[in-house]
């Protein structure tokens, strides 16, 4: 059972908000909500989760509780991962509202072969396998469903959100590559998502013995895929999460100072909202 640190007060505030083209509200770990001016709302890799202690523990407070979510047009996973694709997490909120699941075959797999489709009630229509080149319409937003590198993970992707002539990336936990590069030829970017963290040791899923770990883009990384991805505007996700991974967002800072790209970092903490302009 999932439960909020917060109460209710976020969700509510997401739901009286109308933005004026698209508002991203960042959720802590790699999860957003998005709402565009239509009311078009859609969740991206929500996760309210603890993690698995003590492998991974939660340093963040869990901002909503699914059961309370009234407002939700679909959910977008950009990869399998546990932190990515949840059932107390988003089974709640399929459950409540008319919203797809959206994800790769892999993502889709840890939906529907787990039981956790069973367990909310859940009819196999809720879910939509994508793949890389994929185009579809929630309400008025358009998301692009492009290839993405994480070595990390067996099938992830990467969306890229359209509306009124705005756009966002997110990156899932993609490193630097040519799907980055061919995303930036392809989309004018305002606002990108990706992965930001610090190396640290583990404990191993089966000895328990601690293990050197690196599972997101360190400080080079990060700025060489807001170039590759030429973003208007750069937001780091990811670096508030796990005991022994956590970083220092505003170290992005010094580094970008001779890049072209990103022309600004934006640098949000669980709960806040970020207008995409």
């Amino acid at each position: 059972m999932t439960h909020s640190d917060w109460g209710d007060w976020l969700l509510r505030e997401i739901e009286s908000t109308r933005p004026d083209g698209l508002t991203v509200w960042y959720l802590g770990c790699n999860g957003f909500f998005v709402k565009a001016s239509d009311g078009t709302t859609i969740a991206i890799d929500p996760y309210m989760g603890g993690g698995n202690p003590p492998r991974t523990v939660r340093m963040i407070p869990v901002p909503f509780d699914p059961t309370d979510v009234t407002q939700c047009d679909g959910i977008l996973a950009t990869h399998e991962h546990s932190d990515h694709v949840d059932g107390p997490s988003q089974g709640p909120i399929l459950g409540a509202t008319d919203a797809r699941f959206y994800g790769p075959d892999d993502s889709v797999a840890v939906c529907t072969d787990n039981g956790w489709a069973e367990t909310y009630d859940l009819p196999a229509e809720t879910f939509v396998t994508v793949a890389e080149t994929d185009s579809f319409e929630i309400g008025d937003v358009t998301v692009h469903v492009r290839a993405a590198n994480d070595p990390d993970a067996t099938h992830p992707v990467s969306y890229v959100i359209e509306h009124a002539g705005h756009t966002f990336f997110h990156a899932g936990d993609a490193r630097p590559s040519e799907a980055f590069e061919t995303v930036g030829t392809e989309f004018d970017l305002d606002l990108g998502a990706i992965a930001f963290g610090s190396i640290g040791y583990i404990p191993d899923k089966n000895t328990n013995e601690p293990q050197r770990t690196k599972w997101y883009n360190d400080e080079n990384e990060i700025l060489r895929a807001a170039e590759q991805l030429k973003l208007d505007r750069l937001l780091p996700t990811h670096w508030d999460m796990w005991r022994g991974l956590r970083a220092d967002p505003t170290a992005l800072f010094d580094h970008k100072q001779s890049l072209r790209y990103p022309k600004h970092i934006d640098i949000a903490r669980i709960g806040d909202s970020v207008r995409i302009l």
